[in-house]
């Protein structure tokens, strides 16, 4: 997969942007140790995992080895969206050698956190493969790596929900009770921005009926009962989309398969991920 092939926007500048923020964070005024090494040294270098993984994080690499010197050389041995086994080697790195060192540890960080996401995000997707269920993500992302956990999310299989604020309504609780009811909060979306994906979140199968009456395009349930749960895709079917959420974890998951929703949605996928153990060896 590449960046270039989702629809989440502005994500090639997000690369950008990130990896330039990370490599001042990291190198600021220079790289004190890289300058032990002699600056004409030229070095090969290879990075591995050390465990299984889903890869994600090409863009972000090569982004960075860019910035910092953009005559390296990499040569990759697998995709973003791949999954591949422990001690496999992920990618080759040829020339400068203050570069490659210097690179090293942010280059890594994104490929580790990116690999992480996509990786959990495979784990949910199996648990309901062969369903029509799609599993999405929320907007609960390590802040400034909006995108990136986005595009890691598809990597591994699962699907985006809205992006940010700006591009779907979420009409919650206290939406619904700032703008007068659930009739009103959904109209007012329709009217602000007509075309774009209504959703309401409801607690009761009263609040349930409501939304479908008003016309919303998905209706949330947050922490409903199998049994209710049934009777709110009943009720919903040919009006609305049916998804859940609250208290997703690869434990309840497997649980949910069996129900014939249409979206389940967990911030675990972004928010409780473990980064990939990623190792880079040098050779002068």
């Amino acid at each position: 997969m590449h960046p270039q092939d989702t629809d989440i926007p502005d994500l090639v500048p997000d690369i950008h942007r990130a990896v330039s923020a990370a490599l001042a964070e990291d190198v600021g005024s220079g790289d004190i140790t890289a300058q032990l090494i002699p600056a004409e040294r030229e070095a090969r270098a290879r990075v591995i995992t050390r465990e299984d993984c889903t890869v994600c994080g090409r863009a972000w690499v090569e982004e960075v080895f860019r910035q910092l010197h953009p005559a390296l050389q990499l040569t990759w041995h697998c995709e973003d969206g791949d999954r591949v086994t422990a001690d496999s080697v992920l990618f080759e790195l040829a020339g400068n050698a203050r570069a490659i060192l210097t690179g090293e540890r942010t280059a890594l960080n994104f490929l580790q956190t990116l690999s992480g996401t996509a990786t959990t995000a495979a784990s949910y997707a199996a648990r309901t493969a062969g369903t029509q269920i799609k599993i999405l993500d929320t907007r609960k992302t390590i802040p400034g790596l909006r995108s990136a956990q986005k595009y890691a999310v598809l990597c591994g299989g699962c699907h985006n929900h809205r992006i940010g604020l700006y591009d779907a309504f979420l009409i919650k609780e206290n939406h619904i009770a700032a703008a007068g009811g659930i009739d009103r909060a959904v109209a007012q979306a329709h009217q602000i921005k007509p075309g774009a994906l209504v959703e309401v979140e409801v607690e009761t199968l009263d609040e349930l009926r409501q939304a479908l009456d008003s016309g919303a395009d998905v209706i949330m349930l947050d922490e409903f009962s199998d049994a209710d749960t049934r009777t709110a895709l009943s009720l919903a079917a040919g009006r609305a989309k049916i998804e859940i959420s609250g208290s997703v974890d690869s434990e309840r998951l497997q649980q949910l398969a069996d129900l014939d929703v249409d979206y389940i949605s967990s911030g675990s996928l972004t928010k409780h991920l473990r980064a990939i153990d990623l190792s880079l060896r040098i050779d002068l």
